[in-house]
């Protein structure tokens, strides 16, 4: 049997009062720095100081395929995973862009992609590959479940030991699975309660008649597994290898008391499964955006989320989160750094 991290909650009230006084006696008026503020109190209480320091941030890219996807599900073939992998490895992805930008460690594992990813050298510095294949894709959830329970258990393993092997205190998520926005509108639907037909998008680029399709073979798969409503149960029916390993690695990371940086609708959903698990999750993350994606809005709802930043994005692969970035850098940075009224000699307000 699988044992789940224990999450303990955030509820220093006195760490939270010393932080809020020290944010509003910073050289500003209150509130001035509007919702980075509230970043500022998060980060610190996440990391349990008045001078937080992000360390080694570690963006996790976990890719699989989709036996949904043969139904047509994506406007793109299941092979686009695999090259898309390699492209990550390759530093040519948008993530891979990003995370060379901004100094973020990126690793993409293999968690079921039909094509298995041949392992390879890397120098230091470069995305580096880690397998941890389940099976080369899941089965077709419209027809029955997308893995077997021992399946899932292993995925939500394979994410905990990934994470626990990382340096750092920062987790970024990121996926890749052709077929994936069908799982996280799957799981929104099932966990949330939220209306199908309010959870299924464009994903890739279908038009008008692909939704409606996709729509339909969703509806199959909530059919074909109508009994499961239960977190893992759930995840197991509906899910795909990538999305049951980030969650894993999601439980794992707030277990340690690390900084989670949730991507955009797919890793959303594999926090969505994480904190009907332990809803104490939801006190270490930082969401980073809202994507342009349908369900994503009602995703952020049901999470209670307040993104950072709201650029239309609807690519994922951590590209949102790694974007993002820089704000939670900006965060820190002020809160360690920036003078009070009393330490740099400045009138403060009258109270008139």
């Amino acid at each position: 049997m699988l044992n789940l991290p224990v999450i303990a909650p955030l509820n220093d009230a006195a760490l939270t009062e010393r932080l809020q006084f020290l944010i509003d006696h910073k050289t500003k008026p209150l509130g001035a720095l509007g919702r980075l503020e509230a970043l500022m109190l998060r980060l610190g209480l996440i990391l349990g100081s008045e001078a937080p320091v992000l360390r080694a941030p570690q963006m996790l890219v976990c890719a699989a395929d989709h036996g949904l996807a043969a139904r047509g599900v994506s406007a793109y073939p299941s092979d686009v995973t695999w090259q898309m992998v390699e492209n990550f490895l390759a530093g040519g992805a948008a993530v891979s862009v990003l995370a060379r930008q901004h100094g973020l460690a990126l690793t993409a594992a293999d968690c079921g992609v039909a094509r298995a990813i041949p392992a390879r050298d890397t120098a230091p510095g470069a995305p580096r590959l880690v397998s941890r294949r389940i099976a080369a894709g899941t089965q077709d959830a419209s027809v029955g479940p997308a893995m077997t329970r021992e399946q899932c258990a292993q995925a939500l393993a394979n994410g905990m030991a990934m994470v626990r092997d990382m340096p750092g205190n920062v987790l970024l998520l990121g996926e890749m699975g052709i077929g994936n926005t069908s799982v996280a509108s799957l799981l929104l639907a099932r966990l949330g309660g939220v209306p199908l037909a309010d959870c299924v998008g464009a994903g890739t680029g279908l038009d008008a008649a692909g939704i409606a399709r996709k729509r339909a073979v969703l509806q199959q798969a909530l059919d074909a597994n109508a009994t499961a409503t239960e977190p893992l149960a759930a995840l197991a029916a509906l899910g795909g290898f990538e999305v049951a390993t980030l969650t894993g690695a999601v439980l794992q990371a707030a277990s340690e008391h690390r900084v989670i940086v949730v991507d955009g609708f797919i890793t959303g959903a594999a926090v969505l499964v994480a904190a009907r698990l332990a809803p104490q999750v939801l006190q270490r993350c930082v969401f980073a955006h809202r994507s342009g994606e349908r369900g994503h809005a009602h995703m952020l709802e049901v999470l209670r989320a307040d993104p950072l930043i709201d650029l239309g994005l609807r690519l994922g692969e951590g590209s949102g989160a790694a974007l993002a970035w820089p704000l939670l850098v900006s965060a820190c940075a002020v809160l360690r750094e920036m003078a009070s009224f009393e330490s740099a000699g400045v009138n403060g307000p009258s109270g008139g």
